[in-house]
Order: structure tokens, then sequence, then C-alpha cells
């Protein structure tokens, strides 16, 4: 079934207009598709970011367990992993995505700035997270101020 909407250009296309769709003619098809095409562009960097920031906020803190562990820093890794889970990722995640936030709405119509600063500014966000809670220096477990576990060309974090 074919129907003539009133003051368009557009038909509607579908079984008695029900689940039909828009043909729209020229002009109207651009700009719809334009319009679209931004939105879903929008809406995939916005999973995107979530998704990115929770998994760095989770790593992050799967880094930070294990290194508590190792270095006996602590009440208990119960009371710890409770900090990590329910204060310390949700934070964190918050953080990431902001920084996400401001970033894409500052470098967003250049794309290879955009990607190259979104790395440096989360990457640089978690070193320092990591640099601020991080104890092994404070631990007699570790002494060098790392887990044993730690790969050695990598700097030991902290401030």
């Amino acid at each position: 079934m074919i129907t003539k909407l009133k003051g368009t250009q557009s038909l509607l296309i579908g079984a008695g207009g029900m689940g039909g769709r828009a043909v729209t003619s020229g002009a109207d098809a651009l700009l719809s598709a334009a319009n679209g095409g931004l939105v879903e562009g929008r809406r995939l960097h916005g999973y995107l970011g979530t998704v990115t920031g929770l998994a760095l906020a989770v790593l992050t803190a799967m880094l930070l367990g294990r290194s508590w562990s190792a270095c006996d820093v602590g009440v208990n890794n119960a009371a710890n992993s409770g900090f990590l889970l329910w204060i310390f990722i949700p934070g964190l995640w918050t953080v990431l995505l902001l920084v996400w936030v401001a970033v894409s709405a500052l470098l967003g119509t250049r794309p290879l700035v955009h990607a190259f600063a979104l790395a440096v500014a989360l990457l640089g966000c978690v070193w320092c997270v990591i640099s601020f809670f991080w104890e092994g220096s404070s631990a007699p477990s570790c002494p060098s101020g790392v887990p044993p576990w730690w790969p050695s060309f990598i700097p030991a974090p902290g401030f």
C-alpha cells in the first residue's frame, strides 16, 4: 500500500501504514541520511567509550589488587577487593568516561588526532590513578617497591 502524506514529498510504503518506511525525495533523503549517520556515529562512540572505560577500570583494579596481595598491603584481601569492586571501579569508570567526553568534545572532528589524544589521555589517567593508589614502596614484603612479578622494563608507579 502506498500512501501520499499531505504537505510533504514522502511516501509511506507498508501494509496499512503499520511498520512502513518513509521514502523521501532528494534533499530530504540526504538530510535524513546525514542526521541518521551522525546520530548512529555518536551512539557507537558512546558505547565504545563506555566499554573502554569499564575495561580499563576493571584491568586497573585487577592490577592494583594483585600488587596489594603480593605486597601484603591493606587490611586483608577481602577488604581490599571490596574497596576495589564497590568504590574504585565505579569511581575510575566515571573519571574515564568524563575524560572520554572531554577529549571527544575538544577533538571530535579530527579522527587521527582524536584517537591518539584519547589513548594518551586515558592511559595517562590510568597511570596517575595507579601511581596514587600504589603502596608497594611502603610494604616490607616488597623492598624494591614492586611485586616480584612486575616486569623490570616498566618503571615502578608512584609520584
